[in-house]
């Protein structure tokens, strides 16, 4: 049997919760992460079948959508696809009314798969590859972004008939991912662009910044809407009829309340609801973080005795890395936390009950042979961690597993376990 087909074996499509019970959405999750290893065998099992797994709580990404609708009513969202494409997140948030931010043909096309119309679709790429817009005329996706005007003359050749956004630069020096360093027309630019678009015919809807990807500071979205009211006074001036303001994405769990009551005071002093503009949104990271948990194997350790106290620390090597699901530590700045699994698989290497009179030191380290794959420097446990255990880690849902690779030939594992901590995605995703 191929090893994929094993794991599909290993790894249920849907962990089977009760939901009667009052277990809390975290106790979920450690359950379905408890049973997974508890079914694996070290000294049995062929190789592969111990790779790092996640467990996905579509409950969480379900609370995530209602409050989104609580506080921001008035902005659609539009999920980034970039931030996590797992089939059955697409497939809960197509079925809750959400649209969705694309950004080449291989993640339309997964939207597409979900049922959803290509009118709930936004091209939110400033430069794309000529053969992708041939495609989205082929299936009709109208709304797509630009900020230059080498743009524009591709897509008059290619779309003449697309719905464009002008994306405008912001100040996004607060955000952990600043993207107005490579995307977004300067103001005094976008009157010059406007006009280029008018002399070729297209039809400019739309308005469209970021603020970066994990913003900290909620003002950050005041100024942006307020730039955009003025490239809309111009946009209105040049014969256009502006009829959606796209707030991009940037949105953090952390600052979200604060974020959107300045977002909405921001819309309501420049786009009230009377002035009929739609206000859409491209949150990414807000809806999957905090849904994915990850479960590594501990396969090394090596010991380091300190010559000058006799303290003994540990290099912990784990199944995943920086090049592989840990990619968010590279490319999104995040700073993974480490928690025992309890587990007793019968193959000697149960977790230590040992807790020492001190904390105990260790460096945490992906598989690779590569120096600088190194997830954690230094973390403290009060228990001695063994070959064979398994530690898991939280907020692993966004730019992990989308952009993890197959550096020195370890496996991108994506096997996923989901749970529901709400009832009500049950139904939503066909379980």
């Amino acid at each position: 049997m191929h090893h994929s087909q094993r794991m599909a074996q290993k790894l249920p499509s849907f962990f089977k919760p009760s939901f009667g019970s009052q277990r809390t959405a975290k106790q979920l999750i450690r359950d379905a992460l408890t049973t997974q290893v508890r079914a694996i065998d070290h000294e049995l099992c062929e190789p592969g079948e111990e790779d790092s797994f996640f467990v996905a709580d579509l409950g969480e990404v379900y609370r995530q959508h209602m409050r989104w609708k609580k506080n921001l009513p008035r902005v659609r969202p539009f999920f980034a696809v970039k931030s996590n494409p797992d089939s059955m997140v697409l497939g809960l948030l197509a079925a809750l009314g959400t649209g969705f931010d694309c950004a080449s043909k291989t993640e339309i096309d997964q939207v597409l798969a979900t049922g959803t119309s290509p009118d709930h679709i936004i091209y939110a790429q400033p430069c794309k590859t000529s053969s992708y817009i041939r495609h989205a005329k082929a299936i009709n996706l109208r709304q797509m972004t630009f900020d230059n005007a080498d743009e524009l003359y591709k897509i008059a050749r290619h779309f003449p008939e697309a719905e464009l956004f002008i994306r405008i630069i912001t100040n996004d020096t607060s955000s952990a991912c600043r993207l107005s360093m490579k995307f977004g027309a300067p103001l005094h630019d976008t009157s010059r662009l406007l006009v280029l678009a008018k002399e070729l015919g297209l039809g400019v809807v739309g308005i469209s910044f970021h603020v970066g990807s994990g913003s900290t500071d909620p003002m950050a979205f005041y100024y942006a809407v307020k730039d955009a009211y003025h490239v809309f006074q111009e946009a209105t001036n040049h014969g256009f009829r502006i009829h959606t303001l796209d707030v991009g994405g940037g949105f953090s769990t952390a600052t979200f309340e604060a974020t959107a009551t300045v977002l909405n005071s921001a819309l309501d002093e420049f786009f009230p609801a009377c002035s009929k503009v739609e206000i859409i949104a491209e949150p990414g990271r807000y809806y999957v973080a905090s849904a994915f948990t990850i479960a590594c194997n501990v396969i090394a350790r090596r010991s380091i005795k300190d010559p000058g106290t006799g303290v003994t620390s540990y290099m912990l090597y784990i199944n995943d890395g920086v090049y592989g699901n840990f990619s968010n530590i590279i490319f999104d700045h995040q700073k993974p936390t480490a928690e025992i699994l309890p587990h007793s698989n019968g193959s000697g290497h149960a977790s230590s009950a040992v807790r020492p009179s001190t904390d105990i030191k260790y460096s945490v380290w992906g598989p690779t042979c590569d120096g600088i794959d190194r997830i954690t420097e230094c973390i403290q446990f009060s228990q001695v961690i063994n070959i064979g255990d398994w530690l898991s880690f939280e907020e692993m849902g966004a730019y992990t597993m989308c952009s993890a690779t197959q550096f020195n030939g370890f496996s991108n594992s994506h096997n996923v376990i989901y749970v529901s901590s709400e009832p009500n995605t049950k139904a939503l995703v066909g379980i």
